[in-house]
C-alpha cells in the first residue's frame, strides 16, 4: 500500500488485499497456498488465511479438501475476472460442445457451467447461427434448483451435499420451500430415468433443456453440461430422442461423470 492509499479515509484496505489475492493468480496456475499466495503478495500469512477464507465464502475461492489449496471460483466471474484461467475443461469441452451445436435442430444452445451458491454459472456458451436462439452468454446466472443445468450439478452431489445445498437455496428464498423440495425430487427421479436432468419450462416457459453433470479429470470440480433452446423451437421429445444420447457420450468422454468423493462414474443407464 503506497502513502496515498493509507492516508486516503475513503480507501477499505481489506478490500484491497482481497482483490490483491484474486488477481496473483496467473493463467497457468490451478492451485495455490496460502503460503505461495502471501510470497506473491507481500501479505502477512495470517492476513492471507482470513481473506481466503472470506473469499472462499463468498465464492470467489474454491477450496480442495484434501490439499487445502486454492483456486479462482465461477464468482469472479462476476467482477471480470476469469475463472476459466483455473480450469482446462472449457478448452476439452470445445469439440464436443461444437459436435452438440451441429446436431439435427439449428436452434439449439449448448452450455458449461459451475456451481456458485445458489446459481449455475456459465463458463463456455456453443450455438448454431441461426437468429433464433437463446441469448445466455458466459456469465449467465441460472437458478441452481429450476435450470436444468443447475439440476445436473445437484444431482451429482451425495445427499449431505443435496440437502446442505436445499438448505441454503431455501435460506435465500424461503417462499419456495415447497417448489424446491419437489425440484429435487423430480431431478433425482430425471437422473435415475435418463442419466440426466431436464428442465422443460420450469424456470422460463419459454426454454427447454437437457443437463448431465460431469467433474473434472481430478475430480475437485463439479459441473453441468446441457443442450437447450427455445421451448417453440426445440421439444423435449427432440432433446430426449435426438440429443440425450449424444450429451451422455459427451460427458463420458470428457471423463464421467463424479461421485461427491471424486471418484469417476457413469450415469446411470436410461430407461427404456
Amino acid at each position: 500500500m503506497d502513502e496515498d492509499e493509507s492516508s486516503d479515509r475513503q480507501f477499505v484496505s481489506a478490500l484491497a488485499r482481497g482483490l490483491d489475492i484474486l488477481g496473483c493468480f496467473r493463467a497457468s496456475d490451478r492451485y495455490l497456498s496460502n503460503h505461495e499466495i502471501a510470497a506473491r503478495t507481500g501479505l502477512a500469512k495470517p492476513t492471507v488465511s482470513r481473506l481466503t477464507y472470506t473469499l472462499t465464502r463468498t465464492g470467489h475461492l474454491r477450496r480442495d479438501a484434501s490439499s487445502g489449496e486454492y483456486r479462482l471460483g465461477a464468482q469472479v466471474l462476476q467482477l471480470g475476472f476469469s475463472a476459466l484461467a483455473a480450469t482446462d475443461l472449457s478448452d476439452r469441452a470445445g469439440p464436443d460442445m461444437d459436435r452438440l451445436a451441429n446436431g439435427p435442430n439449428p436452434y439449439v444452445t449448448i452450455a458449461l457451467a459451475e456451481r456458485s451458491r445458489n446459481r449455475a454459472i456459465y463458463l463456455a456458451v456453443k450455438r448454431s447461427q441461426q437468429a433464433v436462439a437463446l441469448s445466455l452468454n458466459v456469465g449467465a446466472r441460472l437458478p441452481l434448483f429450476y435450470s436444468a443445468i443447475g439440476r445436473a450439478i445437484i444431482a451429482s452431489m451425495d445427499e449431505a451435499g443435496r440437502e446442505e445445498a436445499l438448505a441454503e437455496a431455501i435460506a435465500e428464498f424461503p417462499e419456495q420451500r415447497e417448489r424446491m423440495e419437489h425440484s429435487l425430487r423430480k431431478l433425482l427421479q430425471d437422473y435415475e430415468n435418463y442419466g440426466y436432468c431436464t428442465g422443460f419450462g420450469d424456470w422460463r416457459a419459454e426454454i427447454t433443456g437437457i443437463a448431465a453433470p460431469l467433474r473434472s479429470l481430478d475430480g475437485t470440480s463439479v459441473y453441468g453440461l446441457n443442450v437447450g433452446g427455445p421451448s417453440f423451437l426445440v421439444t423435449p421429445e427432440e432433446l430426449h430422442r435426438d440429443y440425450g444420447p449424444a450429451l451422455l457420450e459427451a460427458v463420458d468422454r470428457l471423463g464421467g461423470t463424479g461421485s461427491a468423493t471424486g471418484d469417476v462414474i457413469h450415469a446411470p443407464a436410461r430407461r427404456r
